[in-house]
């Protein structure tokens, strides 16, 4: 199945603890359901110093799940995205406008 979201999608979250927040797709784990966006979801790791670095308190982004998230359409609104043939080539569009999102 071809995935709706991917990396590099411009995103709003739905529901959880950020709902509202926008941001972009840094990694999708499709298996899991889930995807890494910065600035969402972000919970402190305590890691100890070595040689190479510097430990200490740091911010690290956890994996939030796909049904939160909705892509945001040219507007800045949250869309549903959908499937479409032009040509030969599947393409994604988002359904508030209609618009192809993949070039």
């Amino acid at each position: 199945m071809a995935a709706k979201l991917r990396k590099g999608d411009k995103v709003v979250v739905l529901a959880g603890k950020d709902k509202g927040k926008e941001g972009t797709i840094t990694s999708v784990d499709p298996k899991a359901g889930k995807a890494v966006v910065d600035g969402i979801n972000i919970a402190i790791r305590h890691t100890r110093q070595s040689q190479t670095s510097q430990g200490g308190r740091l911010p690290q982004a956890n994996p939030i799940e796909l049904s939160n998230l909705a892509l945001l359409d040219k507007n800045g609104k949250a869309t549903r995205v959908g499937f479409r043939m032009e040509g030969d080539k599947k393409v994604r569009f988002a359904k508030t406008t209609g618009d192809v999102i993949d070039a």
